[in-house]
């Protein structure tokens, strides 16, 4: 079905990444390949290529961390009960994992997660959550990855006498809850330079300041892998404080200094620990962990975190892996579901510059991966909706870099007041809570507003390479080098190279993978695999494919291997 609609979008265009042109001295001691690729990157000194520790910028810069570290301290000090509210992702269960393992270690005695389902409670602190801290004895609620929203449930937690410490990375809004203390490096005029830090990240930084007073002892560094995990997860830009987070974190792993739950998704997924990269944790881990907050609740994801059983996080990381294979066969139902309708809307008119879809047989916890696939397909901005068990409807909308969608959101709720019950999140991707009567309405308008701010033309996607790669470089030693050379990832993107070759056989695997035997010009032999698609091609077509340059391992044997990011015949 996909390949029917494909005409819907133009055909992306293959971009080359400019290389700057700077003195010759500047990163002349790398190899010539990484040195255009770090260049392409923003690179500029050999400073920016060190990923140790002592690299990390300081939490002193980082607003609200002193009053949080007082609060913290204190309600250590007289052993109250702190309950611990994070998001049902990744990141927010890598940022409580963090707080639960640290706070113990710091003396607590009294530390609880509580972690909401998105099917009853929702996103954030709400207030029902709140009384279920309260019950429990809570004098100190502290958020991670989730609190610059809960307005109500902050406002419960003071009515009920209780402290709130707010540790968040979402863009705020025009107002701020009343909580004791906030850290969030993206509040207005916050001094702290790492913009992009993930809510692991944060919880990360007041929790070193924390230890600092407390025990300067610990070893805060032992928990850069559910960092490193979370920062990547949640697919935040990998800047250079980032890239060391997340370099300290792979270095864990690698050596077996890591969590048993991680080694043990990452035993599932067949992935060996001293090989593991940045791509790993995103593709491999990330989605085995989100699925238990998408299909169930997230409290199976973090007992697999917090687990210091290694045959006991074995067995809960094989329960994720069986939720994330439920979970890709709701995806694919719903994605066959969202093309059948796509097709019936191309038969009467133009796909709107603005895609909204509903179906009331979709799954709440699986929309943001709709969307994203969507996104990704026919390059425009979707929303996914879906029933909530509440009886309103649940949106999840991804973005192209040419429509900001928080502020687009915005637009729409100034223009229309009441439409939108609650919405939140960045320029990519957002979350949006719809009565159930107001899909048709909205869908219009969401159509009309970004065609209007699209002046009615779909931007041209583009495939962004870094140049064509020398036959003599397509080998081992190249992809073992760019394997290893960087984390790379959201915002410090794996190199994508592009070049002219002939198709010497061909197989679909998996039923949805394309498998190629390519050719160059020299006659030179290589493997390709183009995922999710399924379309024959021609066996003597030449074709010019984007692909990135990857070590494949087999029966012990390494080589090379191009995965497919772009295809177009040349013939």
């Amino acid at each position: 079905m996909t390949q029917n609609l494909i005409n819907i979008t133009p055909q992306p265009s293959i971009i080359q990444r400019p290389i700057p042109n700077v003195a010759d001295t500047v990163l002349s001691h790398l190899p010539p390949l990484l040195r255009r690729l770090y260049l392409a990157r923003g690179i500029r000194s050999a400073t920016e290529l060190e990923l140790n520790l002592t690299q990390l910028l300081s939490p002193q810069t980082l607003g609200g961390i002193a009053a949080a570290v007082e609060l913290l301290s204190n309600a250590l000090t007289y052993n109250h009960h702190i309950a611990i509210v994070g998001d049902y992702d990744a990141d927010g269960a890598t940022a409580t994992a963090v707080c639960v393992l640290v706070l113990r270690a710091l003396g607590g005695q009294h530390i609880e997660a509580f972690i909401p389902s998105r099917f009853t409670l929702g996103y954030g602190l709400a207030p029902e959550l709140v009384d279920q801290a309260a019950a429990w004895g809570a004098k100190l609620i502290l958020t991670v990855d989730t609190g610059i929203s809960s307005f109500a449930g902050v406002a419960r937690a003071r009515e009920l006498g209780l402290q709130v410490i707010i540790t968040d990375h979402h863009l705020p809004g025009n107002a701020l809850p009343e909580a004791n203390a906030i850290v969030n490096p993206n509040l207005p005029n916050d001094p702290f330079l790492g913009k992009n830090t993930a809510g692991v990240g944060v919880a990360f930084y007041l929790l070193t300041a924390l230890r600092r007073r407390l025990q300067p002892n610990l070893n805060m560094s032992a928990f850069l892998d559910l960092v490193a995990l979370g920062t990547v997860a949640d697919l935040v830009p990998l800047d250079h404080n980032n890239r060391i987070l997340v370099q300290q974190g792979l270095q864990l792993i690698r050596t077996r200094r890591c969590r048993p739950g991680i080694a043990a998704l990452l035993q599932i997924a067949q992935r060996p620990l001293e090989r593991i990269v940045a791509s790993d944790l995103a593709f491999q881990i990330g989605p085995r962990l989100n699925a238990a907050g998408r299909l169930k609740t997230m409290d199976l994801g973090l007992a697999c975190l917090l687990n210091d059983n290694s045959e006991e996080a074995l067995e809960q990381a094989q329960v994720l892996d069986n939720l994330n294979r439920e979970r890709r066969d709701i995806e694919q139902q719903m994605k066959t579901q969202a093309e059948i309708n796509l097709s019936h809307i191309a038969l009467t008119g133009e796909i709107p510059l603005g895609l909204c879809l509903y179906n009331t047989n979709w799954h709440q916890g699986v929309i943001g991966i709709l969307a994203s696939r969507l996104k990704e397909l026919y390059h425009r901005p979707v929303i996914v909706l879906a029933p909530s068990d509440d009886g309103t409807i649940k949106g999840s909308a991804r973005s192209i870099a040419e429509v900001h969608i928080r502020d687009l959101l915005i637009d729409i709720d100034s223009r229309h007041p009441g439409l939108l019950m609650r919405y939140g999140g960045h320029a990519m991707a957002a979350g949006l809570t719809l009565q159930q009567d107001s899909v048709t309405t909205f869908t219009n308008i969401f159509a009309a507003t970004v065609h209007k701010h699209l002046n009615g033309i779909l931007p041209q996607a583009q495939i962004i390479s870094d140049g064509v790669l020398h036959q003599s470089e397509i080998n081992a030693e190249t992809a073992r080098l760019l394997r290893y050379a960087m984390p790379w990832g959201q915002g410090f993107p794996p190199p994508v190279f592009d070049g002219e070759f002939r198709v010497r056989a061909q197989r679909i695997v998996g039923q949805v993978h394309l498998k190629l035997t390519l050719a160059n010009t020299n006659g030179g032999i290589l493997n390709a695999i183009y995922f999710r698609w399924n379309k024959p091609l021609l066996t003597t077509e030449r074709i010019r494919i984007a692909y990135r340059l990857e070590l494949n391992e087999f029966n012990g044997t390494e080589s090379p291997e191009l995965i497919i990011e772009h295809l177009e015949p040349t013939d």
